[in-house]
């Protein structure tokens, strides 16, 4: 999702999580942390399965909120960085 943003790297954008027409699995958080609590309860309104904020992205009541719903909630990391750790 971006505002503005009618493409993304060739794929579709939507200006807002409730415009996605599809079931969204993970909200992938890049904005400072005063502007990510919203966005986590976005997540939970359309009732995606996961929110990942990352780097240097917190939000403790967000955090609290989100799992609170039922959602997978990451805080603070880089799937770059955590994703290749697991495997």
């Amino acid at each position: 999702m971006h505002p503005k943003a009618e493409t993304v790297h060739g794929e579709q954008g939507y200006p807002s999580l409730d415009a996605i027409p599809f079931q969204v699995d993970v909200v992938d958080v890049f904005v400072n942390s005063g502007l990510a609590g919203p966005v986590a309860d976005e997540a939970v309104a359309i009732d995606a399965k996961a929110v990942w904020f990352q780097l240097d992205v917190i939000d403790e009541a967000a955090y609290d909120r989100a799992r609170a719903a039922g959602l997978l909630m990451v805080m603070d990391r880089c799937p770059a960085i955590e994703i290749p750790r697991l495997g």
